[in-house]
């Protein structure tokens, strides 16, 4: 896990943007760590903040636009791309206007403005997902998938069923390339047809030749000749198929690059490093941000779970039954834990396995048979007294007195069949004999019982 970034200096950067062709400016300021990214829209009343989120993006239709009706910056996935590459976390962007700048259609003169200035680490670590499972999304003919892998890795293949841009496959790994220099400078395209289609509708009002390459499936008619020559204030001669005459490619493969560039620009929204293996096919950002709130889901389920202590009963038990028999004083029928699965001077976790033959369950409850709540707290206290007595040389020579419950909660009933999981953590150091710990009792991934603890151990006379 990397620490979190900011800019040194303030960058300001201006340009036109690409589907308003209005002139815009950008002054990108240091943030605090754990700010994230944020824009600012200096041009409204009051001045409303928009959270670079993925939850936050509301239109995708060629482009990435965060907000809502009333407050949304547009074309943001070329600069989220740009504090990927760089690893910049936190950023407050005041812009004056709706849409950010194209500039030359990549991230690389955002990457080039903040190198400028250098970069902060701050204390925060970076948080991150790590793919644990296969995840799929599909809109319409496109897909994204992300594999369980040790670092990232994204591979992209495009193709638009066309003699002049055939298809494609880009690929990047963290460890083997920089994404700086193989994707950043990979810029927008479009199709001659369908620009012309677009300066129809009165978009794309800030493009030029220099600020997205533009692919000539068929010569333009004299209409359309016409239009982007006055577009780009400048005669078109465009007299074969292929790139628009002045332009070339900086790849290959650039428009796939360009493609991953997108991608990574929408995944950035997440606020998280991803590791693992994205394989994406005719991604686009309507189908970037779907995978981006399925990752987003994820996260939040594991921060709620990222504690749950996980049993493996195929992994060696830190102690077993028997070792348990020379820690603790308890014995049949009061010895209600089987084995301890994790161990530090910190925290300890065990498990029981609830069977039917229990003795509770002739009276607790005939035909209905429930843990009862009381038992569950014992088992939670014998657990952290392996904690406790980790550190004692005869354990056996000291007995364990509860103080204080607090806090208890039960939350769902405990059955024959279930295996819970207690995991404790020491809430202060011990001292003169006196443990307070945090308990919390799992089956599954379920949280079933929980409560604050205070004992404390007395050497037998």
């Amino acid at each position: 896990m990397r620490k979190q970034q900011c800019l040194k200096q303030a960058v300001t950067i201006v340009g036109k943007g690409l589907h308003s062709g209005i002139d815009v400016e950008l002054k990108i300021l240091a943030a605090e760590a754990g700010h994230g990214i944020q824009f600012q829209r200096m041009d409204l009343p009051e001045a409303p903040v928009i959270k670079a989120d993925a939850a936050n993006v509301f239109k995708t239709d060629r482009h990435t636009v965060i907000g809502d009706e009333t407050a949304y910056v547009a074309t943001v996935e070329h600069l989220m791309a740009a504090f990927y590459a760089l690893g910049i976390d936190n950023a407050l962007v005041e812009i004056n206007a709706a849409e950010l700048p194209i500039l030359d259609g990549s991230a690389q003169p955002f990457i080039e403005a903040f190198k400028a200035v250098g970069l902060e680490e701050q204390a925060a670590e970076k948080p991150s997902l790590k793919i644990k499972e296969p995840i799929s999304v599909q809109l319409g003919e496109s897909e994204i998938s992300i594999y369980p892998a040790e670092e990232l890795e994204v591979m992209v293949t495009v193709d638009f069923q066309s003699a002049v841009l055939p298809a494609q496959f880009s690929r990047f790994k963290a460890s083997q390339e920089s994404f700086e220099e193989a994707i950043a400078p990979a810029r927008t395209f479009v199709f001659l047809h369908e620009l012309s289609a677009l300066l129809q509708h009165g978009l794309a009002k800030g493009g030029q030749p220099d600020s997205a390459l533009v692919f000539v499936e068929q010569l333009p008619t004299a209409e359309q000749k016409a239009a982007l020559e006055k577009q780009y204030q400048q005669t078109i001669d465009v007299q074969s198929t292929g790139l628009l005459p002045g332009q070339s490619l900086r790849f290959s493969n650039e428009a796939a690059r360009h493609k991953l560039l997108d991608l990574m620009g929408d995944l950035a929204l997440l606020g998280f490093d991803i590791v693992g293996r994205i394989v994406a096919h005719k991604p686009g950002h309507g189908v970037n941000n779907k995978m981006a709130l399925a990752l987003r889901q994820l996260a939040i389920k594991e921060r709620k779970t990222k504690n749950i202590p996980v049993y493996d009963p195929k992994q060696e038990a830190v102690y077993n039954i028997e070792d348990i028999f020379g820690k603790l004083q308890h014995r049949y029928p009061f010895l209600l834990i089987d084995k301890i699965i994790d161990l530090s001077p910190q925290h300890v976790v065990a498990v029981k396995n609830v069977t039917f033959n229990e003795p509770f369950f002739v009276g607790h409850f005939p035909g209905h048979p429930i843990m009862p709540g009381v038992l569950q707290i014992e088992a939670m206290a014998q657990t952290g007294g392996i904690l406790v007595m980790e550190a004692i040389d005869d354990p056996l020579s000291y007995d364990t007195y509860f103080l204080k419950i607090d806090k208890a909660r039960f939350r769902r009933p405990v059955v024959p069949g279930d295996t819970l999981i207690f995991r404790l953590d020491l809430m202060r150091p011990i001292r003169r004999g006196l443990v307070e710990m945090q308990a919390k009792a799992y089956v599954g991934d379920k949280l079933v019982a929980e409560a604050e603890l205070l004992a404390q151990i007395i050497k037998r006379k």
